[in-house]
């Protein structure tokens, strides 16, 4: 189940897709939602499909951006814009290398936290959440 879990992501990301990891059906288990959550987001899920409004806050939780990825992320696309400008192909962040791939990757994550902001910004309330 993992590897095709797996496929699934790997052509969500060659097609530029957003892809969902399927739906947790027991509403009485926060504990197994909340891990389902934290797989789905491991195995590199962009968010999970819901059935109750209940489950929407810890889904929110579990696949947002932190500050400290979404700094990693900023971090990561200077310094491959530094080593590209230098005619490099490679940039080094925090002693590991960086590929155009980290950077297609940071560029979605930095996409989504700014897409969330937006978001909470528009919804009335949502200011301090």
């Amino acid at each position: 189940m993992l590897t095709s879990l797996g496929l699934c992501v790997l052509a969500a990301r060659a097609h530029g897709l957003a892809i969902l990891d399927g739906v947790h059906l027991d509403l009485a288990d926060d504990d197994g939602f909340a891990r389902s959550c934290r797989q789905g987001r491991a195995l590199g899920f962009d968010g999970k499909t819901l059935i109750h409004p209940k489950t929407i806050a810890a889904a929110n939780a579990a696949f947002a951006p932190g500050a400290e990825e979404i700094a990693l992320a900023h971090k990561i696309i200077a310094a491959h814009q530094e080593a590209t400008r230098q005619g490099k192909g490679v940039a080094v962040v925090d002693g590991r290398l960086v590929e155009a791939l980290h950077v297609a990757n940071a560029e979605r994550l930095v996409a989504l936290a700014r897409a969330i902001e937006a978001l909470e910004g528009a919804v009335p309330g949502a200011a301090g959440r």
